[in-house]
């Protein structure tokens, strides 16, 4: 498994691809290419959740819901 640094430095390198345009990422003389922003966005959480794991917590995401009638 790989460090949370070396995990760090896989999402900022995504992060920064995603905010180009470009849909190919090369980090430690590795290369992936991407088809999507939605892809690269799932690739991202899951390093997010392997980084929260590789550190010891968890992410809890809630989603919460108001309605009202408006009267």
């Amino acid at each position: 498994m790989a460090t949370p640094v070396e995990l760090k430095a896989r999402r900022e390198a995504l992060a920064a691809q995603r905010s180009s345009g470009v849909a190919r990422v090369s980090y430690d003389g590795k290369t992936v290419d991407y088809r999507s922003v939605a892809e690269i966005d799932r690739a991202i959480e899951a390093l997010d959740r392997e980084i929260a794991a590789a550190e010891g917590r968890r992410i809890v995401r809630q989603i919460r819901v108001t309605t009202a009638k408006g009267l």
